[in-house]
């Protein structure tokens, strides 16, 4: 509502702004609420796994090798024959055996030392891999590697195609050629080329596959970032923001950005999907994260031997925690693009 001024000129409440509004919108959103609070609770694992707080044993060997779940636990060591400790002679063998009086006292240290073997044996409930190592540690762990390998990916990515788009499209002329050079240069050979020869120059380790992958997977959001900036340029409100004097980078990052961020934040779910799903493969061919981590790739690498001893649940949990992570991130970005989108802003 506008009001009147004493001079009688007409007075207008200030605009929200396009990041309010949006976080109202989204906030009447049930589905995309409850995403948010699902990729928060995976985050909150994340930090609790890096600061060691969460997992942080994933290595150790606590259960029965190739366990199902919940089946460990002393009963379960006591019948699979996890630890057997040999037993003297019932008989009396004293008069020819000068051992024989001590089989008793060594059959009681061997029962105590049962005991506190099966005390430390711990109750899983995704059971244990071939290693005895708890599969659910291992998943918590696998996502901190798998999500920040992914994340941090779609980011390098999205921010380099943004910049380059967003100057190929607003400039246009010899700027647009070379971008466009550079573009056709990357997009004409082959991705998994690129991933190799980028892999065979930095080596191996977990920023190695953020880096192969940021600089191989910007080529999407470049095209399209760089078609709405063509768009937008020449529409009448940055006409007018360029008219009142705003810079060249005010315009761009001011004025446009905000209106096509509904595309940056859906170029930026493919690719955090996409690059999560990379870094399976990576794993598998032996040029992702290194032998000593886990992540959701080695788990599903390590899962395709065990599948065909019928050792189904590492398998299980790894794709358990992928799906509600990939299935939360994409649904969320959708609620904030849906948000963000100029076109809905109009039908409040």
């Amino acid at each position: 509502m506008s009001a009147v001024l004493a001079d009688g000129a007409a007075w207008a409440p200030a605009s929200e702004g396009v990041w309010r509004a949006a976080w109202r919108r989204l906030r009447s959103d049930r589905v995309g609420m409850f995403c948010l609070a699902v990729v928060a609770a995976f985050a909150a694992m994340i930090v609790l796994s890096a600061l060691g707080l969460l997992a942080g044993g994933w290595q150790r060997e606590v259960g029965v090798p190739n366990a199902p779940p919940s089946f460990v636990g002393p009963r379960a060591a006591e019948a699979t024959g996890a630890i057997d400790v040999p037993k003297g002679p019932n008989a009396d063998l004293s008069e020819v055996d000068p051992l024989a009086p001590r089989y008793k006292e060594w059959d009681a240290r061997a029962a105590r030392f049962r005991t506190v073997e099966l005390a430390k044996l711990e109750t899983l409930p995704l059971g244990a891999d071939r290693l005895g190592r708890d599969v659910l540690s291992k998943a918590i762990k696998g996502t901190e590697i798998s999500v920040f390998v992914g994340v941090m990916a779609a980011l390098v990515a999205t921010l380099i195609g943004t910049l380059l788009g967003a100057f190929a499209g607003f400039f246009g002329g010899r700027v647009g050629d070379l971008l466009e050079w550079l573009y056709n240069v990357f997009t004409s050979i082959p991705g998994i080329l690129l991933i190799f020869a980028f892999a065979a120059v930095f080596g191996r380790g977990i920023g190695t596959v953020v880096l192969i992958l940021g600089l191989t997977g910007w080529t999407g959001v470049y095209r399209l970032v760089r078609a709405e900036f063509m768009k937008h340029a020449v529409r009448d409100y940055v006409r007018a923001a360029q008219a009142i004097g705003a810079s060249a980078a005010s315009r761009m990052f001011r004025h446009i950005l905000p209106n096509v961020s509904h595309v940056i934040l859906v170029q930026l779910s493919i690719l955090t999907v996409g690059f999560i799903k990379a870094e399976v493969i990576l794993s598998y061919l032996g040029l992702g994260v290194p032998v000593d981590q886990v992540s959701w790739g080695t788990m599903l690498a390590e899962a395709q031997s065990e599948l065909l001893l019928g050792h189904w649940w590492q398998l299980a949990a790894a794709t358990l925690f992928m799906a509600s992570f990939v299935t939360a991130f994409s649904l969320l970005t959708d609620a904030l693009r849906d948000a963000l989108d100029p076109k809905l802003r109009g039908l409040e």
